[in-house]
């Protein structure tokens, strides 16, 4: 059995995938205290959380040095959007991430933005 380093992801097994269920790493809750989307841009705002954190929590932390998407933590953590949801939300409670709405929430099917993510994902793969 391989594991993964935390740098890498957390707590993956190459051939069994996550070892810790998504339901214990939220604490089995399934609803944010804070509305996010997976649109919704997070950044960390220096301050540190005076709670213990779980790893994932800190890892969550540690890719929000500038803006970032919900969406984009969530690919990185491998971890489903709600779950991913519930730990940013936990980290914007205690102050240590600002979340704000997508700009675009008027027109979220603008057809340049939807060229832009397809751009953006065409560069990634």
């Amino acid at each position: 059995m391989n594991v993964t380093s935390h740098k890498e992801g957390p707590w993956l097994d190459d051939a069994a995938g996550r070892l810790i269920r998504p339901y214990t790493v939220s604490g089995g809750r399934t609803k944010p205290s804070t509305t996010l989307d997976l649109l919704s841009m997070v950044m960390a705002t220096g301050s540190i959380p005076q709670a213990h954190m779980g790893p994932e929590h800190s890892l969550a932390l540690g890719l929000c040095d500038g803006p970032t998407s919900v969406a984009e933590i969530a690919a990185h953590l491998r971890l489903p959007a709600v779950v991913t949801k519930v730990l940013l939300s936990d980290l914007v409670d205690c102050g240590a991430l600002t979340a704000r709405a997508p700009r675009f929430h008027a027109n979220p099917t603008d057809r340049s933005l939807l060229e832009a993510v397809l751009d953006g994902l065409r560069q990634r793969l």
